[in-house]
């Protein structure tokens, strides 16, 4: 990898080399990198662009890293990428895509990750989406994620978008057995005329399954930003879906949570919040010697956390 490809390393995944562990990493369409272990195999698919992530049966302590980078302005592509995860394993996978475009032409990624968790199975998923570029081109990313949870299966999404994505629709689709539970916590922020929309829908079909979505974004200049949720409580089950919005100078920010009960023991609430900072946190913020821009960086910060 050269510079830049490890500076888009850094960004999304955290990492100044190569990881330890199982991982693939792809840059510009092409596995530049691959490691598998004795629980953790990756293989490349045969009739599509992607990759299937088998996990055995009670690995426990052990990550995957699947970053994906574009330094070519212009590169585009769909990319499909599976996860099995064994019964009982726990794991953490870490993907997202970096992109950097010095062009005037669109680079655009589209990663679609489908999630087989078995009977007991937990997975952390961690994916951050970057941007960056001195060009005219735009940076385009679409990520969607469909789970499908077994029995006593817990998936914890952590999602990250914070910085130089022009254009994103975010979409996840989710299936919950008994006693299964997902948790989803994405942090979003736009600015220029960016534009993000993400795209929340799970069905609760066992006794006992759960569901909690809590979106946190900040909205800047003359940004875009759409939340829509929908909860089915199918059975016994709760549900918890939530938008929390910041929006700043000419920015528009709309929410459409929804729930559907289609059981007397199904319980579902919704939560949308979108407003400026407080005057009262920027004045408060201002009285320790902080500038207003300053006081407004130290509260979107946290906020964002």
């Amino acid at each position: 990898m050269d510079l830049i490809q490890k500076n888009l390393l850094l960004q999304i995944a955290e990492l100044h080399d190569i990881p330890e562990g199982a991982y693939n990493i792809r840059a510009n369409g092409e596995s530049v990198g691959r490691n598998t272990t004795a629980n953790i195999d990756i293989v490349k698919k045969e009739d599509k662009d992607g990759i299937d992530i088998i996990i055995k049966p009670g690995t426990v302590n052990e990550s995957v890293h699947i970053p994906v980078l574009l330094s070519q302005s212009g590169m585009q592509e769909t990319v499909y990428n599976d996860f099995y995860i064994g019964e009982g394993a726990e794991v953490t996978i870490v993907a997202g895509c970096g992109i950097h475009n010095c062009g005037v032409d669109t680079s655009k990624h589209d990663g679609i990750h489908t999630f087989y968790l078995g009977r007991n199975a937990k997975v952390r998923y961690i994916e951050r989406h970057y941007g960056e570029g001195d060009g005219n081109g735009e940076n385009v990313m679409n990520p969607e994620t469909i789970v499908h949870l077994e029995e006593g299966a817990v998936l914890e999404m952590e999602t990250t978008q914070i910085k130089g994505i022009d254009s994103t629709n975010r979409i996840t689709r989710g299936d919950l057995a008994a006693g299964a539970v997902l948790e989803v916590h994405e942090k979003i922020m736009t600015h220029g005329k960016q534009f993000a929309r993400t795209d929340f829908s799970v069905d609760l079909n066992g006794d006992g399954s759960s569901a909690n979505v809590v979106s946190r974004s900040v909205a800047r200049d003359e940004s875009r930003q759409e939340f829509y949720s929908n909860i089915n409580g199918n059975c016994a089950c709760t549900g918890h879906s939530e938008c929390d919005a910041i929006i700043m100078d000419k920015a528009v920010v709309s929410a459409s949570p929804q729930l559907t009960a289609g059981n007397i023991d199904a319980s579902l609430i919704h939560e949308a919040a979108i407003g400026k900072i407080a005057g009262e946190q920027l004045i408060k913020l201002m009285t320790l010697g902080l500038t207003e821009a300053e006081a407004e960086e130290q509260i979107i910060n946290g906020f964002l956390k």
